[in-house]
């Protein structure tokens, strides 16, 4: 299995037990969803390992404790320990309406109401206070902030997201 195909669902980021059982924190807004798990990626570097899961408990919220098959003791739970943990892409519920997960949308053309086509997303820049679309206007970057706000319109078929902006931001970028 491969990172492309999988998404992050969060870390391993405490021991439970002295029988190896340990606590994963995830990383989403329905930790429910993640209860009967028959199985998870752990990366190691670049590589992702399968591990089955014997039986999970949801506790506080959105930590999962995990008893692993042939995890049996604390010294192989370290092993294990700050591991990322990842599902294949097909586990993701569908999402709709203005709805997305970042992976979704690369590749869509981004169009303003205003100024028509400006581009194709090429990727999603979440290390800021607000995520950015990152959007290649013919050789241009631009980045329009992620806001509920703006994003008029994400059509799955067309492949295509219609946004209004605030009136000067495209220009900033396009009219140099």
């Amino acid at each position: 299995m491969r990172k492309e195909d999988c998404f992050y669902l969060g870390k391993i980021v405490r021991k439970h037990s002295f029988k190896g059982e340990v606590v994963a924190k995830l990383d989403t807004d329905e930790p429910e969803l993640y209860t009967n798990l028959e199985s998870i990626f752990v990366a190691f570097g670049s590589q992702l390992v399968p591990f089955f899961i014997e039986k999970s408990l949801l506790q506080k919220g959105n930590q999962l404790r995990l008893k692993i098959e042939d995890v049996n003791s604390e010294a192989e739970a370290d092993e294990i320990l700050g591991g990322e943990i990842y599902l294949p892409l097909k586990f993701l519920p569908k999402l709709t309406g203005n709805k997305f997960y970042f992976h979704e949308i690369i590749n869509f053309k981004m169009v303003d109401e205003k100024h028509g086509f400006i581009g194709v997303i090429e990727g999603i820049n979440d290390r800021t206070a607000q995520p950015l679309f990152e959007i290649n206007a013919n050789g241009t970057d631009v980045f329009i902030p992620m806001i509920d706000d703006f994003i008029v319109k994400v059509d799955r078929e067309q492949k295509t997201i219609l946004v209004k902006t605030p009136e000067g931001l495209i220009d900033l970028y396009l009219n140099q």
